[in-house]
């Protein structure tokens, strides 16, 4: 294990790139604009199509379409992730296979969700998508959501894999995230899932951080980030506790609602969502409001 290099997908903030709509439609006017202004504002990559992006309420014919448009939008500038899971592995195999042909850079591979998976199964799924396509993969820990929580033991087996090269740890253990950075930091590169945990993260090795809050703060991100890849964990640390409060608020009720709404008030999209999303209450509003306005941003 570890005789390979293994490709490092990038370094910095990736946005989890919310997925703008009109009229029910995917808007890409709009999608094409919020790709040019996250590049500008210094994004180190873009995930397009993940949990922030509302890819479990896209259609199959619109997921294939956001992540070919993204492709020719971005035009190389910026590698593009694009978020493949599914919670039937056949599924995630074709649709992951679909990024690699249209020139994707990288798979973000949530585990499977609702019908969970023993560990066996688990690694079973994963290896499928990996042996099936030639792009590298990022794994996707995230058991608030799925229900199922990517044990050592798995992350140990798929490290093996040459194309598994990364996992977004959104877990909230940093007791966990410290374990898999002691056993594989040579072998499984880690990055941030959660927006608070930058900092903690990256000071055990983390690459970077797969962003919600870059959203509405690309640059911001990105510099917290490049502190610490840069050994400046003062600087950074002053950025990440400045941001807790628009952090925290972004999360106020289930992602994406918060950052779609904040990307609203900025002008960036429309706030049109996918049920079973849908607006905020007034009272979570305000508070996202007034963080927004702390943070300098209406």
């Amino acid at each position: 294990m570890g005789t390979f290099q293994k490709q490092i997908v990038f370094e910095g903030a990736a946005t989890a790139l919310v997925t703008p709509f009109s009229g029910g439609k995917v808007d890409y006017d709009t999608f094409g604009r919020l790709i040019d202004w996250q590049i500008a504002g210094g994004i180190d990559a873009l995930v397009i199509a993940g949990t922030t992006g509302e890819g479990s309420t896209l259609t199959d014919e619109e997921h294939r379409e956001v992540l070919r448009y993204s492709v020719e939008r971005t035009a190389g500038r910026v590698p593009i992730i694009a978020g493949t899971g599914s919670n039937d592995t056949d599924y995630a195999v074709s649709l992951s296979r679909y990024a690699c042909e249209v020139g994707c850079d990288a798979l973000l591979l949530v585990s499977p969700y609702y019908n969970k998976a023993t560990p066996k199964g688990l690694i079973k799924s994963f290896l499928a998508v990996a042996d099936a396509t030639d792009k590298p993969i990022i794994l996707y820990n995230v058991p608030s959501r799925t229900g199922v929580n990517i044990p050592l033991s798995v992350y140990t087996e798929l490290a093996k894999h040459e194309r598994i090269v990364a996992t977004k740890e959104a877990s909230g253990n940093l007791s966990a995230v410290a374990e898999i950075a002691a056993e594989l930091g040579d072998t499984l590169a880690l990055y941030s899932g959660n927006d608070d945990q930058i900092v903690p993260i990256m000071s055990l090795g983390g690459k970077g951080v797969i962003s919600v809050l870059s959203n509405v703060m690309p640059k911001e991100t990105h510099d917290m980030c490049r502190f610490m890849l840069d050994g400046d964990y003062r600087s950074a640390a002053a950025m990440q506790l400045k941001l807790l409060k628009l952090i925290n608020s972004l999360f106020i009720e289930v992602n994406p609602i918060p950052v779609k709404t904040a990307c609203g008030m900025m002008g960036l999209c429309s706030e049109d969502m996918r049920l079973p999303l849908c607006e905020m209450e007034d009272a979570h509003r305000a508070v996202l409001a007034d963080a927004m306005k702390q943070a300098g941003l209406l």
